[in-house]
């Protein structure tokens, strides 16, 4: 897979929330070795109060995370963008092992290389349980529908 990833830096109002697709669209395969290929090779990350560099430990850390958070959904949305910088709040929707369901709601802040690599990121998540019928998030695993409401549609 190519060291680049269009659109590239400066971000434009377009551009931004092509990226920010792009993103939610590859978190939403849940395959840790692709969704690493989005980040330079010496990537930071904070993700709450782990830390986490390169794109080895980004595959791990994102492994277990989708080991122990199954049948994982996201929704990202743009928030802000300056230059090579793009903020972005989201929520996900997963359940745990033992069938509890959670809506995780947050923010990152993504920093680029020149390639549209990310080379940080910085994210905040809160986990609110809910109940199986309070879901939202209905499409098969995988990509989100384009016909799919977003955060702002879905009022979260």
């Amino acid at each position: 897979m190519s060291d680049q990833r269009p659109p590239f830096p400066p971000f434009t109002r377009e551009t931004a929330i092509a990226k920010v697709r792009q993103a939610e669209d590859g978190w939403n395969t849940r395959d840790p070795e692709k969704v690493a290929l989005a980040y330079t090779p010496g990537s930071r990350w904070r993700n709450r109060a782990e830390f986490v560099t390169g794109r080895d430990e980004i595959a791990r850390f994102l492994s277990r995370k989708w080991n122990q958070e199954l049948d994982y959904r996201l929704i990202k949305e743009l928030w802000a963008f300056d230059g090579n910088r793009i903020a972005v709040r989201f929520a996900y929707e997963y359940h745990d092992d033992s069938g509890q369901w959670y809506r995780a709601y947050g923010n990152e802040n993504w920093e680029f290389d020149d390639n549209g690599l990310m080379r940080a990121r910085h994210a905040s998540i809160n986990n609110l349980p809910i109940a199986e019928e309070d879901r939202t998030y209905h499409w098969p695993l995988g990509r989100r529908p384009d016909h799919h409401p977003g955060l702002t549609e879905l009022g979260l």
